[in-house]
């Protein structure tokens, strides 16, 4: 009887340690990290569609994102869906479209992740030669593949409210497992 009590307290022992550990795994995919899947051509030639990374979701709750930043994000049409875009104007910064390039404050941003000879053209929100002043708590974003990115040219500037992390990590597939870098630009 009593290898009986014991077996019974060894069994609930291990289911107790199971759903610990299974609620520390909820509130870190909750709070923490999440992995996140590409879908689409939008990040194209960077990131591809069916690749799989690891969101920060502290990074913005902390402190604010960056410039080159690449970001996951609630969609401003459908909260349903989220969308991955690279950080590109901060607040109160002004952001111009010109001459197939992107202008902050008036000086050119020079950005080596674009596919050569990409056309960079406007949208619904901003034009070819407009310039817009991003709001304060708002940020502009952009896919890297601009002729095929639904992005901040369309839909304007997007709350920091809205974001739902910053890609950290890479991990699928294995050969391109790594940590996801902010480029440097020429404008801080």
């Amino acid at each position: 009887m009593e290898l009986v009590k014991r077996a019974i307290a060894a069994v609930f022992d291990f289911l107790q340690g199971i759903v610990v550990v299974m609620a520390v795994v909820v509130m870190i995919y909750l709070f923490v990290m999440s992995p996140q899947e590409i879908n689409g051509q939008s990040m194209e030639p960077n990131f591809h569609n069916n690749e799989f990374i690891l969101t920060n979701k502290l990074s913005y709750r902390l402190g604010d994102p960056k410039r080159g930043d690449v970001v996951i994000f609630k969609s401003p049409e459908n909260k349903d869906i989220d969308f991955i875009k690279r950080v590109i104007g901060l607040p109160g910064e002004q952001v111009t479209l010109k001459d197939n390039g992107i202008y902050i404050n008036g000086q050119r941003l020079d950005e080596p992740y674009l596919a050569p000879d990409v056309y960079i053209f406007g949208e619904s929100y901003l034009h070819e030669g407009q310039t817009i002043i991003v709001p304060q708590g708002d940020y502009f974003v952009l896919g890297d593949n601009r002729p095929h990115s639904s992005d901040s040219r369309e839909f304007g500037p997007i709350a920091k409210t809205d974001f739902i992390g910053k890609a950290v990590l890479r991990y699928w597939p294995l050969p391109l497992l790594g940590v996801i870098r902010r480029p440097t630009y020429n404008i801080p």
